[in-house]
């Protein structure tokens, strides 16, 4: 059942917070834990996650703001999920950030962001489009640091940065087996050939990429290819197959890697790949990009910044 945490709002009148001698809580309130408390959680509207919980059934969630403030936290000083569940039970900067004034006050497992961050996917999966849960929060945070810094967006400036994508990198062979097998796995096994049936068995994989000499590679792809058409041949057949993501995504990677001719599928060369080309079965959105004499699979990041003669922040 969804309530929001206002428990902050009302600090009670003996805390740990309270007994520090003046000297502390005057070196406590010069670091980032009172800005983040006032300018970061005060400002997250729990309301927006409200469709994550029952409205009127089951115990009260754990704070949302303390939730997303946690995730903020993590991504700021690089934490594991182990080493922000200790900031959390034993950092009192964090508690004070989080409007916790007492160490050991709140209890916080570590199931309870896993299934935060669930719910989170969870609803964005059912509900396609509606992402302002999330878009609106980052919406709402930026004016009000847009508006506290006196910063003016009237110019602007852009640049460009990569993002590695926390992926495997992979060889073209074995990208090209984990895109199949993948596929695969999607049918319904009665409907699988004999020689699909053979391309899941943990032999066919060891003799596919750990068994093949380099002047053999592109046969064993020609190979992997073969089988991904026969994959492609079976949906056809069954056309409520199509809408399969795993289907989507090797016909994805036939359409980049190959050419059709009246022989089938033939391979394209390195250089007429795109930059745009799948780079991992398991990320499908990350692409491959060379800049600067380094190559990256990932994203592209534009970042846009103010540049207005006006804003404090220049010089």
């Amino acid at each position: 059942m969804f309530r929001k945490n206002d428990d902050h709002f009302q600090m009670q009148l003996f805390t740990h917070y309270e007994t520090m001698k003046p000297g502390i809580t005057k070196l406590l309130e010069k670091t980032w834990a009172p800005v983040f408390y006032e300018q970061v959680f005060c400002k997250i509207r729990e309301d927006l996650f409200a469709p994550l919980y029952s409205i009127d059934n089951g115990r009260p969630n754990f704070p949302v703001n303390i939730m997303a403030s946690l995730e903020i936290i993590k991504h700021i000083f690089n934490y594991t999920d182990k080493e922000l569940l200790e900031q959390f039970y034993f950092n009192y900067q964090v508690l004070f950030a989080l409007g916790i004034r007492n160490l050991g006050e709140v209890y916080f497992a570590e199931r309870t962001m896993y299934e935060f961050r669930e719910r989170i996917v969870n609803y964005l999966k059912e509900h396609p489009g509606e992402d302002g849960l999330l878009f609106d929060q980052f919406e709402i945070l930026t004016r009000h640091f847009i508006e506290v810094a006196g910063i003016r967006t009237e110019e602007q400036r852009t640049d460009s940065t990569l993002v590695s994508s926390y992926i495997k990198k992979a060889g073209r062979l074995s990208l090209a087996f984990d895109v199949l097998t993948q596929a695969i796995r999607a049918l319904p096994p009665e409907i699988l050939s004999e020689n699909l049936k053979e391309a899941l068995k943990s032999s066919f994989r060891t003799d596919l990429l750990y068994n093949t000499r380099n002047q053999a590679l592109d046969g064993r792809l020609s190979q992997v290819i073969a089988l991904m058409g026969e994959v492609v041949d079976l949906t056809e057949k069954h056309p409520d197959l199509l809408s399969l993501e795993a289907i989507k995504l090797l016909r994805r990677f036939l359409s980049e890697q190959t050419r059709r001719d009246e022989s089938g599928y033939v391979l394209k060369d390195k250089k007429e790949i795109g930059s745009g080309s799948l780079q991992s079965a398991f990320d499908p959105d990350a692409t491959f990009r060379d800049k600067a004499g380094k190559k990256h699979s990932g994203y592209v990041l534009n970042l846009v910044e103010t540049c207005a003669l006006s804003t404090p922040f220049e010089f």
